[in-house]
């Protein structure tokens, strides 16, 4: 079946549209468009790692597919700056050599994070505008505005010889949006007129009813917070959130504050935003941290990453009093000024009790307006559909169970339920005389970047490490006679993460007992046999499996 689905989908006429993240998580958005064997690539983004991911970095998609096809890529489109979209572009500029659509803003900052890996001269860019149309291949595309939570970001109508495609990237119907650009109802109509094929819209709030509020919610949130602060202001949010620090920025200046950034990325964000006039601050609001740290603390806001709890982060190192250039003291006010991404809820909470313990006053999204989704709700999601009327129907951007509740709203409105399908990464479709079916399914998998290493570390690696973490690890080295074939003295243990000699004398005594006969009787695999009677020993004594490693060396 796989083969038969392979051939068809080579055959002229066919447009394939591959998934290879974003749909099944958040984050991690990649979707591939082919027709003809000629590939268009909308996004590159990455993903958080969550709790139980020990010593990962970020998760990327599995781009094994573009690798074996690296000749047939046309073009890399870029809806906006966020990192799920954008943050794993080096990696595959590493791979495939195609040109970059984006628009001002989003260029700056792919420019900013291709500099660091030292690929920025390398790269060929070509900056578009919302309005603007581009033949990439095949592919016909015409950008059309959004509303998001960062500026420039765009949605793309796709033209192809099989039918015309509305692909939403993140978007939300904002009304009052700080940037006073809402997303462009009209070419959403037009596309109606022409015909959509396929709709390909967001559902990262399929399960949240009503309208997504407005951005400018925020402004008052932060009015509360800048009248009401006696000391040092602190701000949290993600480097990329351009329209939260232009409304940091109104604040500051409405109630005399200087402004400062604090983290690299939110550094070098903010002054590629100013230079593009994306991100408009008074004059002399802006200092450097440096410059605030030594003014008086009721003078002073400072716009920091952390949001999401990292425990690298500048507002993490804040909570745990270990960063190199300020800490945390009484009255000074922090607002995370974001809503924590799934699975980061843990890490959120942590850190803010670690801000509360070190006597600040902790502002964040459930208690007070200081945050909005920069993604559509319900009500969004079917002026969508009505505005654009497609005959099929596709969720993008979520996990299962909000790709099926988009579909249960698609349902709702009118399309039929054999018309939309929902999909996870690998699972193709394909569109071929107007009709839409399932394709053959590609292999993917997560790629998990740990430092420098990418892929490195398989799902063997994270359980090894979720043992180690939870469990512990213990070591047994025996000296074994290489004449006799016995152990000369007694094991030697070392225990680390389980428990210590101090705590269990008895336990390690009666273990090395145990080892040290094991080993005596043992007709085989020495290591085998005593890894196994270390085990059940351990476990019989403590319940618990820790990890155990045993070194022979014959004497």
């Amino acid at each position: 079946m796989k083969q038969k689905n392979s051939t068809q989908s080579t055959q002229p006429g066919v447009l394939k549209i591959i998934p290879l993240g974003g749909l099944g998580e958040v984050g991690a958005n990649m979707m591939v468009y082919e027709y003809d064997g000629q590939i268009l690539l909308v996004d590159t983004g990455l993903m958080f790692p969550e709790n139980d991911m020990l010593g990962i970095d970020y998760i990327i998609p599995d781009i094994s597919y573009l690798r074996a096809r690296r000749n047939k890529v046309r073009g890399i489109i870029i809806t906006h700056g966020h990192e799920d979209h954008t943050g794993a572009i080096h990696h595959v500029l590493e791979e495939i050599q195609a040109p970059i659509f984006a628009t001002p803003l989003t260029r700056g900052l792919l420019e900013v994070k291709l500099a660091k890996n030292g690929m920025a001269s390398k790269v060929k860019m070509e900056t578009i505008h919302a309005g603007d149309t581009r033949k990439i291949g095949p592919f016909k595309v015409d950008f059309f505005h959004v509303c998001h939570s960062i500026p420039d970001a765009v949605g793309l109508g796709i033209d192809t010889p099989a039918g015309l495609i509305v692909h939403t990237g993140d978007y939300k119907f904002d009304h009052t949006p700080v940037d006073s650009w809402p997303t462009d109802y009209a070419k959403l109509a037009e596309f109606q007129r022409r015909g959509v094929m396929a709709l390909l819209a967001d559902s990262t709030n399929a399960e949240r009813g009503g309208w997504t509020p407005s951005e400018r919610v925020i402004d008052d949130g932060f009015d509360k917070v800048f009248r009401e602060a006696k000391g040092r202001i602190v701000i949290a949010s993600f480097a990329s959130l351009i329209s939260r620090m232009q409304q940091v920025a109104n604040a500051a200046a409405r109630y005399g504050r200087k402004m400062a950034f604090a983290g690299t990325s939110m550094v070098d964000n903010a002054k590629i935003a100013t230079k593009l006039n994306y991100l408009k601050p008074k004059d002399d609001l802006i200092i450097s941290l440096e410059e605030a740290l030594k003014m008086q603390d009721k003078n002073v806001v400072i716009m920091c990453t952390g949001s999401q709890g990292e425990p690298t982060s500048i507002l993490g190192r804040l909570s745990m009093g270990n960063h190199r250039t300020f800490d945390v003291k009484e009255g000074d006010t922090i607002v995370l000024s974001a809503h924590p991404i799934p699975g980061n809820e843990e890490s959120v909470s942590h850190t803010i009790n670690r801000l509360l313990e070190r006597g600040a006053n902790v502002i964040y999204d459930s208690i007070a307006a200081v945050h909005v989704s920069g993604h559509a709700s319900q009500e969004e999601m079917k002026l969508m559909m009505h505005l654009t009327q497609p005959d099929y129907f596709i969720p993008i951007h979520g996990e299962l169970r909000q790709l099926k509740q988009h579909a249960k709203l698609a349902h709702q409105v009118g399309i039929p339920e054999e018309n939309i399908s929902v999909i996870l990464n690998g699972q193709s479709v394909e569109f071929v005389g107007g009709k839409m079916r399932k394709g053959e399914r590609i292999p993917v998998s997560y790629v998990y970047v740990d430092g420098s290493g990418v892929g490195d570390v398989s799902k063997d690696v994270m359980k090894d490490r979720e043992i180690l973490a939870q469990e512990g690890v213990m070591v047994v080295n025996i000296v074994m006679d290489k004449l006799t074939g016995k152990p000369i003295k007694m094991p030697e243990i070392i225990s680390r993460g389980f428990i210590t000699l101090d705590d269990a004398g008895d336990i390690f005594n009666g273990l090395r007992a145990r080892i040290f006969d094991t080993a005596s009787k043992a007709n085989g695999n020495i290591q085998k046999d005593v890894e196994q009677a270390v085990g059940s020993y351990l476990y019989k004594e403590t319940q618990r499996r820790p990890m155990v490693f045993v070194n022979i060396v014959k004497n």
